[in-house]
């Protein structure tokens, strides 16, 4: 397995952060098609299965090699769909975003919270769940 030189990342690293990116844009994307809720299943649950995949890669902690956490996601969400670039447009123009924008945003503020109550529960549940004899 080569190693990128620059960021000392191995590419079936990258590539799988990249997957698990695109997937995650993708399932938005099927979900605004369908005019559904990304909170409701099957989106919810399909979206939960890639924030586990991502855990078990080891890219939901900020000092892992890619760092997927909930914030670094939807920065690459929002450059994929063009959101930083029309955000840094609208604030230096004074103006609105347009609509189109303004419901992309909202879609990624739902991943966004998803992925961060999801990575609060998962680094929490042993807390709960040690020394438990109920069966």
């Amino acid at each position: 397995m080569t190693n990128d030189p620059v960021n000392n990342v191995s590419s079936a690293s990258r590539a799988l952060a990249n997957d698990i990116i695109q997937r995650v844009a993708k399932l938005v994307s099927d979900a605004e098609a369908e005019t559904k809720p990304l909170e409701l299943d099957p989106y919810r649950s399909q979206l939960f299965e890639l924030f586990v995949m991502a855990d078990a890669a080891g890219f939901v902690s900020e000092e892992a090699e890619i760092d997927l956490t909930a914030d670094n996601l939807c920065r690459e969400l929002a450059k994929h769909w063009g959101l930083t670039a029309a955000t840094q447009d609208a604030m230096e123009a004074q103006s609105k975003l347009p609509p189109e924008h303004v419901n992309k945003m909202r879609t990624l503020w739902s991943v966004l919270r998803l992925w961060m109550e999801w990575d609060y529960a998962w680094k929490r549940w042993e807390e709960f769940h040690t020394g438990d004899t109920r069966q």
